[in-house]
């Protein structure tokens, strides 16, 4: 290979690298988004996005690449106003944001320990990681991630839970845009699907569309005339369908600054 050959290959190298790290701090800012928006919702009190918040800080989520994350009340204060003063991309991190020193794994292990028994000590908890996995970070490292988990904190009780959950159906038009895709009969010897929208207070359709396929391509033809027609609704109320957890759908409604709200088994968003 000449010089000039090598040059140009090392150069495509970076830039590759480039764009994945970017593509990466963006799916983060999306992760980000995701949780944020759920504090973001007009009209709520202060107190009522402190017990969102909390329950959000005590669940599991599936952060970026599939991965089983946790974050803390703070940081998803802190992120609220990120994405106050500066909208999504405010939530993106630098590319060459470094990766925590500590593994993940490691972390999420602790992490069960104080859970499980929360009477444990960080020292404890450093010990039986030591046994179990052979490795554990400090006692101080410990204790700053329970203080970011605010794991000694009580945890909220149903009346509390219930108070946070907002309101059951939409008071105004345009609020909330309700979206599914309906399974119809086979037709031109295909199954048939119907994507449609609907606002949640008025009920109206904004938005349908019938195909053979139920993928986001076939979804969009339905959601973007909907936003072209009646405008950009707060929030979105969408099943978990693959068409609907698409990373290009969720892009845009986080530019777009639409909060996605999905329904937990057994509960109400």
């Amino acid at each position: 290979m000449r010089a000039g050959e090598k040059g140009q290959g090392m150069t495509t190298l970076d830039e590759a690298g480039k764009k994945a790290r970017v593509e990466r701090a963006r799916e983060r800012g999306l992760f980000r988004y995701s949780l944020v928006q759920e504090l973001a919702e007009p009209g709520l009190s202060q107190a009522e996005r402190g017990w969102r918040a909390r329950e959000l800080a005590g669940r599991v989520h599936e952060g970026p690449g599939g991965r089983q994350v946790t974050v803390s009340y703070a940081t998803l204060t802190r992120w609220r106003r990120r994405h106050e003063e500066g909208g999504f991309d405010a939530l993106v991190p630098s590319p060459r944001q470094p990766a925590p020193r500590t593994p993940a794994e490691v972390l999420a292990l602790a992490e069960a320990l104080k859970r499980e028994k929360r009477g444990r000590t960080a020292a404890q908890v450093r010990r039986i990681l030591q046994v179990t996995s052979g490795r554990a970070p400090s006692d101080r490292t410990l204790q700053r991630l329970f203080e970011r988990l605010e794991l000694n904190r009580p945890a909220a009780g149903p009346e509390e839970e219930q108070r946070a959950s907002g309101r059951l159906e939409c008071g105004r038009p345009n609020q909330m845009r309700t979206g599914g895709t309906l399974r119809g009969p086979v037709t031109g010897g295909a199954t048939s699907y119907l994507s449609a929208f609907a606002d949640d207070h008025s009920r109206a359709v904004t938005g349908a569309r019938r195909a053979h396929r139920d993928d986001v391509v076939r979804m969009a033809a339905a959601f973007r005339p909907a936003l072209q027609a009646r405008g950009v609704p707060q929030s979105a109320y969408l099943d978990n369908g693959s068409a609907f957890v698409d990373a290009r759908l969720l892009r845009g409604c986080a530019v777009l600054g639409i909060r996605l709200v999905r329904s937990r088994p057994g509960a109400l968003p």
